[in-house]
């Protein structure tokens, strides 16, 4: 027998136990091991049933994912399809997650039931694939193709309760072990006819429409990609093709995906983002502090956006803010924050009821001094916040950690003003806080290995990608995304306009261009931050278009007016001629000769200078290696995933040209565009941007 698969009898019961820690997948031998098993039980005369369980913390969490794209071998005999031939009854018992593969052998089994916590799911889409192994062929027969449609094409995980309902799952377990329930379950359903197989069952009745309306739905967010489209592909075809044929277009649709560079590069940001995750500056094994109590430091946007995020992972918080005004705004910020997800349906009144019980609105510092962790969110000013710093030393109690939501300061500064600097770290949250993954968790000189780690685990129970970086002027995000700012400014004096270059970033995958991000976040933060940078280096690069719109009062959506015009109540922007003609007469003031741009050139002019200063980050060590860059890139600014992150994506072109490019646009546009020393060295020796790491 299997070393990962166990096959044990309890009566007439036989029982297919998967054991292959962490989380079950359909790694090396578990496959094999649950056909042997199968293949007993059937050929054992005394087994009359059986039930597929898996061990440890879930059922089976679908395929390894390192096993895509080697060329394998469709398998001659594939699980789910002899579980469904078994003549005795299968009943798969779910507990943990039931994804991909997983699912697709619960939908090979007769029958199946579920704790109430489970979740089961077909996420392939996500990693740019299908599920390739009889999902869109069962599970359309089993719900209906509209459910499984929206199962397949979003790739979301449906909590067991909904699967019950919606026909996947036959039981929920309510109490009691579920391995003793699936027996008693096996037993009742050996003395009872076996039901038709999921593969024998007719599609219900349906609207032919749904195919083309599911089209139109994802059109916008699934431009340039393939996996959507063929899942829906594959999904019509199960509605109108006998399932072995409908099976061998399945497989081939799946082949087709396996290899393509959209899957490549999302498996690639699937491993990236768990790399990132485990940062070499935290040993493993560092224990790291509970958090049972938050607190925030400032009631406005960023500060009540933290709180919601607290309120929504179940940690109770309290925000505290000195001015009972701006206190009573960001209660009636956060109120009106849900109230729109109660309307947009995301939420119910009930769940935001609990929600808002969990935040408590503060006064004084006292107030907060026994949660373990205060969150600094008030105005981007070194001087300010150290005084914030200064009041939490003096309160909070021992070992709480004492985190500043700077988004480019000098986190060793704000800690100076503690006699705990250990304890101290920043938690670069991204607006709106509540929405946005990312936790750039950023490394003081003297930050503590137990304080990061805190903070990573802070991260996870927030349900945020938290990623570990050092200390200089804007971190590894912002840092990195500064040139991509001002080339995108100075594009518009050399002859572009903003609704060109949003555009093209849109086609390129991007789910807002940049100027109408700026107009969404309010042009005062950037006009802030270019002022700050321009005081501190007298190189760098004035942005006499975007400081004037600021200086008109153009300040974005909230204003009615930015890079572009809104109309009352609109969130649509509309080019705005009054914009045109402002750049035409900076540049005609500046003596810059305007011409015209191609997308490709806008795309390669605004990410390449990013490339250039996220190499610079690398060599400096402020980021250590490229999984961190990328993942920052696609948690913090929407770069689309299906092209990998941003030195993924910039090795698709090819680090020669990326560097060459630079070396030309260095010798046109001077020292802004110098190449960093690790760009030359990767392009004069092949090396992946991928690949980059400092120390190299």
């Amino acid at each position: 027998m299997s070393e990962v698969v166990h096959f044990t009898r309890q009566g007439p019961v036989g029982i297919i136990t998967v054991d292959y820690p962490p989380v079950n997948a359909l790694g090396p031998g578990v496959r094999e091991g649950i056909l042997e098993a199968v293949d007993r039980g059937v050929a054992d005369a005394e087994v009359h049933a059986m039930v597929l369980i898996g061990a440890g913390r879930t059922f089976i969490a679908g395929a390894d994912i390192r096993g895509f794209g080697k060329g394998r071998p469709a398998p001659v005999r594939r699980t789910h399809d002899v579980l469904e031939a078994s003549p005795k009854p299968i009943v798969a018992a779910i507990h943990g997650y039931a994804l991909g593969g997983g699912l697709e052998n619960a939908l090979g089994c007769h029958y199946r039931i579920a704790v109430p916590g489970a979740k089961v799911g077909l996420p392939e889409v996500l990693i740019g694939i299908l599920p390739g192994g009889g999902g869109t062929q069962r599970l359309p027969r089993l719900i209906g193709p509209e459910a499984a449609l929206e199962m397949i094409v979003t790739g979301r995980h449906v909590p067991a309760p909904e699967a019950l309902e919606l026909g996947i799952l036959d039981e929920l377990v309510e109490g009691g072990e579920l391995r003793d329930a699936a027996v008693a379950y096996a037993m009742r359903a050996m003395r009872e006819p076996v039901l038709p197989r999921a593969s024998e069952r007719e599609v219900p009745e349906h609207d032919p429409g749904i195919f083309e309306a599911m089209r139109q739905k994802i059109a916008r967010r699934a431009r340039n990609q393939k996996a959507p489209w063929h899942c829906i592909r594959c999904v019509e075809i199960a509605c109108s093709t006998p399932f072995e044929e409908g099976i061998r277009q399945e497989r081939a649709l799946f082949e087709e995906l396996e290899n393509s560079d959209e899957a490549k590069a999302l498996r690639y940001a699937f491993f990236a983002e768990r790399e990132a995750q485990r940062s070499p500056h935290v040993p493993r094994g560092t224990p790291a502090r509970p958090v049972a109590a938050a607190a925030v430091v400032g009631a406005g946007t960023m500060g009540g956006g933290i709180a919601m995020t607290c309120a929504d992972a179940g940690l109770p918080v309290k925000i505290m803010d000195r001015d009972p005004e701006t206190l009573a705004r960001g209660m009636e910020r956060i109120g009106k924050t849900y109230a729109a997800s109660v309307a947009r349906g995301s939420l119910d009144e009930a769940a935001v009821a609990a929600r808002l019980a969990l935040i408590e609105p503060v006064e004084s510092y006292g107030a907060i001094a026994d949660a373990d962790v205060a969150i600094e969110a008030v105005f981007e000013e070194t001087g300010v916040k150290r005084e914030v710093f200064e009041a939490l030393d003096r309160t909070m109690k021992p070992g709480a950690l004492l985190l500043s939501n700077t988004s480019a300061l000098d986190i060793d500064e704000i800690a100076a003003a503690t006699t705990r600097p250990e304890d101290v770290a920043g938690a670069h949250f991204f607006s709106p806080a509540n929405v946005m993954k990312l936790l750039e968790i950023v490394r003081g000189e003297r930050t503590s290995e137990e304080a990061l780690a805190s903070v990573q685990a802070l991260a996870k129970q927030l349900g945020k990608v938290g990623v570990v970086c050092g200390n200089c002027d804007g971190f590894v995000a912002n840092r990195s995304r500064a040139p991509f700012n001002t080339e995108m400014v100075i594009l518009l004096e050399e002859g572009a306009l903003p609704e060109q270059v949003d555009r093209a970033m849109v086609e390129f995958g991007y789910p807002m261009g940049p100027f109408a991000v700026g107009d969404l976040a309010g042009l005062d933060i950037g006009y802030a931050g270019r002022k700050r940078r321009e005081a501190a280096d007298s190189a760098a690069r004035p942005l006499p278009v975007a400081d004037a719109l600021v200086e008109m009062g153009r300040l974005g959506m909230k204003t009615g007016a930015g890079w572009y015009r809104y109309e009352a109540g609109s969130r649509t922007p509309h080019p705005d001629p009054e914009v045109a003609a402002l750049i035409r007469r900076i540049a005609g003031d500046s003596g810059v000769e305007q011409r015209e741009f191609d997308d490709e050139e806008i795309v390669r002019r605004l990410l390449f200078s990013s490339v250039n200063e996220a190499c610079r980050i690398i060599e400096e060590g402020i980021a250590g290696r490229a999984v961190e860059a990328d993942t920052m890139w696609l948690y913090g600014f929407g770069f689309p995933r299906y092209r990998g992150g941003l030195l993924y994506w910039a090795d698709t072109v090819g680090v020669r040209e990326v560097y060459e490019r630079v070396r030309a646009w260095h010798q046109r546009y001077g020292e802004r565009w110098a190449p960093a020393p690790l760009l030359r060295r990767l392009a004069e020796t092949g090396t992946p941007l991928k690949e980059a790491a400092s120390g190299m």
